[in-house]
């Protein structure tokens, strides 16, 4: 958890080998450049099973190397096109961010009848402490705050790990955002007093029908948002989503160490639990597609299709090519 955040995530994990690979005395052919490249891209992409976004990665850099070796005339070819394309994902991610923050802001205003007192709850960290800058669900937070229009933000504490709290709460402090934290308990509370109109959180991965897995208590909050009848939106750059996956049914759910719950801070403080009890922990839960409103990404907004609450997640991809 030192580095956590599906685009943050695939990111430091590409170019952590980039930075191996620039100093790597490698005596090899480009073809063995290419695959000690893949290897270790197959080793990190074990790491974390949840989020899409590093398999997402590391494929199309392996793609990328391969393709490469067939016509380098070394390995430092190789590693330099490598190395490169590392750097160019830093830079996009911060570009679709923004783009996720815009196509969100105003999509939300459209929603909200253009109400320039809009309040927004969130979950877990998204910011720019979980991407490579901005953003996701946090930057179509700031875009509502620099366009004039959020009245407040609204984040849960999210525990065990209490990324809301530590991350979250200084991300939005730090930029000068209004905002209150409130105990993840407390959200349903908050929707039935009428005081957010909508929810919005991010995605470590999305299936082909929309069924969107992220931090654990993300399901809670849009069975609460639907009863309460507040919109519920994920934002996600589209290498959150897994066109493979036909459902969240398939989606590997990451259990966490029981620490987090037994001890304070989030397992790195005093035990505060009773010894011997036992302990489930998952760090992510899957939300079904029929409670989510829209899902917001950097090419646009996917709406619903039909009456049934269906998403043509596939379909808007090839659109947005």
């Amino acid at each position: 958890m030192v580095v956590r955040g599906a685009p943050a995530i695939a990111i430091t994990a590409a170019l952590a080998l980039a930075v191996e690979v620039s100093n790597l005395d490698f005596t090899g052919t480009p073809v063995e450049a290419a695959s000690f490249v893949s290897k270790k891209l197959e080793y990190l992409v074990s790491s974390r099973p949840t989020a899409v976004n590093l398999s997402d990665a590391a494929t199309k850099l392996q793609n990328l190397v391969s393709k490469t070796a067939e016509s380098a005339k070394d390995a430092s070819a190789v590693f330099q096109v490598y190395i490169e394309a590392a750097e160019t994902m830093l830079v996009d991610d911060v570009a679709d961010n923004k783009a996720i923050g815009s196509h969100g802001a105003e999509f939300l205003q459209r929603q909200l009848g253009n109400s320039k007192n809009i309040s927004v709850l969130t979950h877990c960290n998204t910011g720019s402490l979980a991407t490579a800058g901005y953003g996701t669900a946090l930057g179509v937070i700031r875009a509502l705050h620099s366009g004039g229009v959020l009245e407040k933000a609204f984040c849960t504490e999210t525990r065990p790990f209490n990324q809301g709290s530590r991350l979250t709460a200084f991300e939005l402090v730090h930029e000068k955002i209004p905002a209150t934290l409130i105990a993840d308990s407390a959200a349903s509370a908050l929707m039935k007093q009428g005081r957010v109109q909508a929810v919005i959180v991010g995605a470590d991965r999305i299936a082909a029908n929309g069924d969107t897995a992220n931090k654990i208590g993300t399901y809670n909050l849009a069975i609460s948002a639907k009863h309460h009848g507040v919109q519920f939106y994920v934002a996600a750059p589209v290498t959150s989503i897994d066109l493979a996956l036909p459902s969240g049914d398939g989606i590997v759910i990451e259990e966490r160490s029981p620490k987090e719950l037994l001890n304070s801070e989030g397992g790195l403080g005093k035990q505060v639990a009773a010894s011997g009890i036992l302990v489930w922990n998952p760090a992510f839960d899957v939300t079904p597609a029929n409670l989510i409103t829209a899902i917001i990404t950097e090419k646009g907004v996917i709406t619903k299709t039909d009456a049934d609450g269906a998403f043509d997640i596939k379909g808007f991809i090839q659109s947005a090519k």
